[in-house]
Parts: structure tokens; sequence; C-alpha cells
């Protein structure tokens, strides 16, 4: 499987990892970033989430040759907290959050990710859960397709792609993803598609949509801040604004007092922020030019500090 995992160095060094810390992948994917924290700590424990049969069968062989302190917990990670209490693990140094898709899953063909290659409309991470693409695609009402194009692919030309895709669908179901990119095709002007590929703003939407990917994130990180020990870190790569600004506005939250006691001469010890936030990182000059895929990554760091 060819992976190439983003911000791998930066993600490392940000977590502070020591031989005896407790760490969470939650987004183990095909274990690039698990590989090297596992490495890092001898005496401590990975757990690890993932819903993808593929990546956890491929991701246990590979950390199962460098040491044995894992645990591969086959589950969305919207159930962080809960799957981890299970096991009598309250808190944890240090987590972190992949929020894309992975190279492997772009890459296969029949999972339907991809506007690049014909599938059938697909886009589960968990291959066990009933709603898919096609679904979104052939049931959702126009005003429904609407919503989403708009709101989680901020696509200015929602309205025209959704009525293309219900006069379509009318005549006969939408099946691939290549019937989808024409028909995506055809409801925009020729000069948008010069721009950028005319499928990317809504494929992400509709893969938003299959995956409940946006509530999945807010309740996952917010879980992980409760999660941490004083001294331990959070970090979350987000590939898109919208991940990005939740993620954002959960740390500047967790890291500001209280607007009402912000100008207090003195701020009472309970309401100081228990957390700080790091900093935000970006790919290397480097990292972008032999992985494409990291463009529009970033990378932020949050600190419990109390």
């Amino acid at each position: 499987m060819k992976h190439i995992s983003v911000l791998l160095n930066e993600s490392i060094e940000n977590l502070n990892l020591n031989e005896d810390s407790i760490i969470v992948d939650c987004t183990l994917g095909f274990a690039g970033h698990s590989s090297e924290i596992l490495k890092r700590i001898p005496k401590g424990k990975l757990y690890a989430f993932d819903q993808d049969e593929v990546a956890i069968n491929f991701s246990t062989d590979k950390l199962s040759k460098i040491a044995s302190n894992f645990e591969i917990i086959e589950s969305n990670f919207v159930n962080l907290k809960e799957e981890l209490n299970k096991r009598g693990v309250y808190k944890v140094n240090g987590i972190l959050f992949d929020l894309g898709v992975s190279s492997p899953q772009l890459d296969e063909s029949e999972r339907g990710f991809s506007f690049h290659k014909d599938a059938k409309l697909d886009m589960r991470m968990n291959q066990k859960q009933s709603l898919g693409a096609y679904d979104v695609v052939n049931t959702y009402s126009y005003e429904n397709l609407v919503r989403i194009f708009k709101v989680y692919g901020e696509e200015k030309y929602a309205t025209s792609i959704a009525r293309k895709i219900e006069k379509e669908r009318s005549i006969k179901n939408i099946e691939t993803t290549f019937e989808l990119v024409d028909i995506i095709k055809s409801a925009v002007p020729e000069k948008y598609k010069r721009d950028k590929h005319p499928a990317r703003k809504v494929f992400q939407a509709i893969r938003i949509e299959v995956n409940d990917e946006l509530n999945v994130c807010e309740k996952a990180i917010t879980d992980s801040l409760d999660l941490l020990e004083i001294g331990g870190r959070c970090a979350v790569i987000t590939f898109h604004s919208l991940e990005d600004r939740i993620c954002k506005h959960i740390f500047k939250s967790a890291s500001e007092v209280p607007k009402e006691l912000a100008k207090l001469p003195v701020i009472p010890d309970e309401y100081l922020p228990k957390y700080k936030i790091v900093g935000t990182f970006e790919p290397s000059q480097d990292e972008l030019e032999y992985n494409n895929r990291s463009r529009s990554a970033k990378l932020r760091v949050i600190e419990r500090i109390k």
C-alpha cells in the first residue's frame, strides 16, 4: 500500500513523545504516523482507531513488526472517550487526528472516493454502514442536495448541479463516479472547468455527508481535550477549511479566558485556561514537492497546562 503520511515529522515532534507515553492515533489508516509513534514509546502504549477493514489488516501486520504494545480499536473515533474508558483508560499523553482520506482509499477505484477513477458511487469509510454516495445522489431531495453542496462543498454552482442531478436521475439512476462527473461538468460554465476539476467540491460534500465527518470531528476533538493529561498534546491535521474552522474554534475556546471575565484586573485561578495553543504548521516546500496531496494540509497543536 503506497501512502505518504502528511506532516509526519511536524506531528511526531509536536506530540512530545516519551518512552512511556500513552498515545492515541484516532486515524490509523495505513499506519504511517502510528509506526513512527510506536518506535518512540517502547514502554508506553498506542491505541489506534479505524473502521476500514483493509486498513486495519494492513496496519496490524505493519505495527506487529515494530512492537506489540499497541491495540487497534475497530470503531469510529467519535467513540474515542467511550472506547478508551471501556479499557480503563481515562487520561493519555497525546492524541493525533489526520482527517484526510488516505491515499489508498482514493487510489482503490472500487471505493468510489475519487472523481479521477470510474467506480460505483460509494465513499463509505466504514463499509458496514448502509448509507453511501449512491443513496445521497439518487434519493436526497433537490433542496437537500443544494444544502450539502453549499455547506460541505462551498460549491457556488450548487443549485444548477443539484437541478441537473435531479433531472438525470428521473431518467435513470446515477450509478458511477464518472456518470456523476459528467453531470457536474454539464451543469457548470466552461471557464469553471478550466480552473480546477469541477467535481472536486461536490465529491467532498457527498463524502462529508456519507461519513457525517463534521459532527464526528467536532465531538471527537472536544472529547480529546478532556482526555489529555497535564502536559499532554492534541495534534490535528486537516485538509479543508470546514474541518480546520471547527478545530480552530475548539482550540481557541479552550485556550482563552471567558469573554465576560477577560477585563477583570485579576482572573480567578479556576477561570484561567486549562490549555495553550502550541502552534499551526503547514507542509514544507520539500514535502509539497514530493507529496502533492499535502498542499491543503494544516496541523494545529494544543497542550493541556492545568
